[in-house]
């Protein structure tokens, strides 16, 4: 028999034997100094945990002190200004309630770029804020100023709202920002732009110089930080980022990263076999121009896909339709201009396309941000045609993505149905077997009282001051036509009543004093 020796302990067998730590309880909302009745709310919802950027500012913004928060897309930023916002303003059925300066005047203000952002901002801080019976209103542009101002004259505590809007409603003596002791702007980067700079300093000039100011964005270039400041008081920069995030680097890792060189010709051939992949849910496709988006909606829907246009020469009653379509999954596929990666938060978004290349490295971010979020694993697809070789060179040079030259491909190509898993024979129509979404239609389209044009035509709908087809620098459709969340031409309500947009059929007409004329002479003299 032979004998075998006994191994000898290790460090490793040490450790093993020793009886494990005990483990660190995980964070919830209720170790927060926050009023119980916003974490019974937040628990109701099945928020119980706070993520990173929450924890980190919460305690800061809880002590009342201004804050620039950064933080990847997808990870909360909006409760971690919104807890805040919610704790400190006093809610009508609390004691000191009738004893404030003005009961019922605006509390906190958050100001946000997009209309879209704006609603789904209001929704949270509704949601966090219900049990407490604070009143949250979101304004801006698209809609019928009475429902606003009527909801103003009742009182509200918490404002959400876009720039022209909020400007709109201010000078006409309807919003009282004068006691509106804390105020946020949401994607702040976007919010200190040229474009949008001048409205935001009209509008903080309205709130008291006391006030609590917080900013975030999941990008914020040093330069925009250095602008901030003007507007703060010893403000705290909190980044919620991993140690070897840059600046302008906060690319969510758990995005998978696809680069591909196209042809203009067969772009939507590639994403209709694209969007046959195995195990793709709902997904975004971001263009550059509105025309863009509304022609490969129509593509994609007339090759049997479930797909749905966002862009800004639609109504809001038509955005809105596309957006309740694509979150409850009448239709699985939204193509959409830029107006959508600023903070659209929709679950299971699987693939985000990029059917034309990005302008710039911070757009890239926001729009393959949309997938991937809190913890889930996503798809980024790029397109970059032949003469956007060099705008790719530069996004990719800035956030360091390792993919200088995107690899030629065309809809036939082995690696595309390899790297993507797109099933072997699959076509550019999807099989009529698998259509099973009931589509656009199936959503209901709400009035909503639109100020100016709706649904697709050029006018006052557009959202940014003077309408024009194309944002600032030219681009078309990185702003939709200008700032989302201002006025569309004519769209200013005078108090007498408001005025249609440009070409809207209800805008008054102006008298004008004709007089007959025969012959070219005034009716009734001689015709000699």
């Amino acid at each position: 028999m032979t004998d075998v020796a006994e191994p000898t302990p290790t460090p490793e067998d040490d450790a093993a034997a020793a009886p494990a730590a005990p483990a660190v309880p995980q964070q919830t909302f209720a170790d927060f100094p926050v009023h119980p009745d916003i974490v019974g709310a937040l628990a109701d919802a099945g928020i119980v945990h706070p993520f990173p950027i929450q924890s980190m500012t919460m305690p800061v913004a809880l002590d009342g002190h201004d804050i620039i928060g950064q933080a990847k897309t997808g990870t909360g930023k909006t409760l971690g200004f919104g807890v805040p916002i919610l704790n400190r303003v006093v809610a009508p059925g609390d004691d000191a309630f009738d004893g404030l300066p003005a009961p019922g005047k605006p509390q906190a203000l958050a100001v946000a770029p997009t209309r879209e952002l704006a609603v789904q901002v209001s929704g949270d801080l509704e949601r966090a804020g219900k049990k407490r019976g604070i009143r949250v209103l979101t304004v801006y542009g698209g809609r019928a100023y009475e429902p606003q101002i009527e909801a103003l004259r009742k009182g509200v505590e918490v404002v959400v709202g876009t720039p022209g809007r909020l400007i709109d409603l201010a000078q006409q003596g309807h919003l009282q920002l004068g006691h509106a002791r804390t105020v946020v702007l949401d994607e702040a980067d976007e919010m200190l732009d040229l474009g949008f700079l001048p409205d935001v300093e009209k509008i903080l000039a309205m709130t008291p110089a006391g006030r609590q100011t917080m900013l975030f964005s999941a990008t914020m270039p040093g330069a925009v930080v250095t602008l901030a400041r003007r507007y703060m008081n010893q403000p705290t920069h909190i980044r919620a980022m991993s140690d070897d995030d840059g600046d302008d680097r906060a690319t969510v890792k758990a995005i998978e990263q696809f680069v591909y060189r196209a042809h203009a010709m067969d772009k939507v051939e590639m994403l209709a076999r694209m969007l046959q992949a195995e195990g793709r849910g709902l997904t975004i496709c971001f263009t550059r121009t509105k025309r863009t988006a509304a022609k490969v909606a129509d593509e994609l829907v007339d090759r049997g896909f479930a797909a749905a246009p966002l862009h800004g020469d639609l109504g809001q009653g038509a955005r809105e339709q596309a957006l309740r379509a694509f979150r409850n999954g009448k239709v699985d596929v939204l193509v959409a201009t830029d107006v959508a990666a600023r903070g659209i938060d929709v679950t299971n978004v699987t693939h985000v396309v990029n059917y034309q290349c990005p302008e710039d490295e911070k757009t890239y971010l926001h729009r393959t941000g949309r997938t991937g979020r809190a913890g889930n694993t996503g798809v980024a697809v790029t397109f970059v045609d032949w003469d956007d070789l060099h705008r790719w060179a530069l996004i990719n040079k800035a956030l360091d993505l390792g993919i200088p030259e995107p690899q030629e491909t065309y809809s036939s190509s082995p690696h595309l149905f390899t790297e993507l898993k797109i099933p072997e024979g699959a076509k550019g129509r999807l099989p009529k077997e698998q259509r099973t979404r009931e589509g656009l239609k199936a959503e209901e389209l709400e009035d909503l009282g639109e100020t100016g044009r709706s649904g697709g035509g050029r006018g006052g709908d557009r959202g940014g001051r003077g309408g024009g087809g194309r944002g600032r620098g030219g681009r078309d459709g990185g702003r939709d036509g200008g700032r989302e969340g201002g006025r569309g031409p004519g769209e200013r309500s005078d108090r007498g009543g408001e005025r249609q947009g440009e070409g809207g059929s209800d805008r008054p007409r102006r008298r004008r004093n004709r007089r007959r004329t025969r012959g070219g002479k005034p009716a009734g003299e001689s015709q000699g």
